[in-house]
């Protein structure tokens, strides 16, 4: 039995069907976590096609969600387009493939596959655009609880490093025992590659771990997450290996301040960008607007970048349910940079917080 997200789709969309291939939306609308795969629905029916490496794995998967798919295996004699038209009518000509509306993932789809599944098919592909991803914008509470202890894990593998910060030890380092702690305290994986930038390094809101070793006087930037029961956590914290000066606690007050506004004026009904907007005036009028360049935050669920998104373009109204970083920062080139990010959820009241590590500068 298809479920009623999808059915809608279709219908609003005036589909023949759907083709899910992205392993996001795989996991959400089937339950199977194995992440290649290729569902079809159409109609009342709802088929995920695995190989045999994943038949008894997506069974049990699907068996556990209740999303009402049916598991069908695709092998050498039964090759996977076949059964596809197949189930389409294509194959006994039942349908005539040219009238066929199917709808794909056009924002995850890469064009080698788009350009097989139209020579194979021979049906109308129609654009999905956002239309799977929007219904993954507000969580279950299921999914809100899994997403907790994901930030939970965080705040564990925080807390432990700052036993282990000091001169001489270095980025790689810190990112390797970051990224133990996560798995020791129960992720099953990471939700991106960890961020370690210290001294100058500091300025590059994705700089890459090097062999550089922490100094004195140096910022240190810590971004992270870990993978829970499929869903991501994402925070980041800044220190300060031994005193800051007097520009360093500057700017991460700036930047505190930011976050802190930014969290306390957020209310459902409001605009994505307006959020933005508080700090990034703040920023602004402290005198680092340039400094400023990525947008506030983003939503997170089973992947780490999901809509809506608190930057200048997104006018998506925010409703309670839906997840959102808050992540202000300021980028200093040849001086470093400060970036403060907490991941939680929006409430009837306002906002959540699931991140618990301080948020005061801490010197080393």
């Amino acid at each position: 039995m298809i479920n009623t997200e999808l059915k809608n789709i279709i219908q609003n969309m005036k589909l023949d069907g759907i083709l899910i291939t992205d392993p996001f939306s795989l996991r959400y609308f089937t339950g199977f976590c194995g992440g290649e795969g290729t569902a079809l629905c159409t109609g009342g029916e709802a088929i995920l096609y695995v190989d045999s490496r994943y038949t008894e794995a997506a069974k049990q998967d699907i068996s556990d969600a209740a999303s009402g798919f049916r598991v069908v295996e695709f092998n050498r004699e039964n090759p996977l387009y076949t059964l596809l038209r197949k189930q389409i009518g294509v194959e006994d000509g039942l349908s005539d493939p040219a009238g066929f509306r199917i709808g794909f993932e056009d924002r995850s789809m890469v064009c080698s596959t788009f350009s097989k599944l139209h020579q194979e098919l021979k049906v109308k592909l129609v654009p999905l655009e956002d239309s799977l991803t929007i219904p993954r914008q507000i969580k279950t509470k299921e999914e809100l609880d899994d997403l907790r202890r994901a930030e939970a894990i965080g705040d564990m593998a925080f807390s432990g490093i700052l036993n282990v910060l000091k001169p001489g030890i270095t980025e790689l380092e810190v990112a390797a025992e970051l990224e133990y702690a996560m798995k020791k305290n129960g992720a099953s994986g990471l939700s991106f590659d960890t961020i370690v930038a210290s001294g100058i390094h500091s300025s590059m809101p994705h700089a890459v771990p090097t062999d550089k070793k922490l100094e004195n006087g140096d910022f240190v930037t810590m971004d992270f997450g870990c993978i829970y029961h499929g869903y991501c956590s994402d925070m980041t914290r800044t220190v300060v290996i031994g005193k800051a000066d007097e520009e360093q606690r500057k700017i991460y007050r700036t930047v505190l301040e930011a976050q802190q506004l930014a969290m306390e004026q957020l209310r459902p009904g409001m605009k994505c960008n307006a959020v933005d907007r508080i700090a990034r005036d703040h920023i602004r009028e402290a005198g680092y607007g340039e400094y400023f360049g990525h947008g506030l935050g983003h939503s997170v669920g089973l992947y780490i970048h999901e809509s809506p998104a608190l930057n200048t373009r997104d006018e998506t109204i925010l409703c309670p349910g839906m997840i959102e970083t808050i992540e202000p920062g300021i980028y200093v080139p040849g001086f470093g940079g400060v970036r403060i990010e907490d991941m939680g959820v929006v409430t009837e009241a306002g906002y959540e917080s699931f991140t618990n590590s301080p948020r005061n500068l801490i010197e080393i």
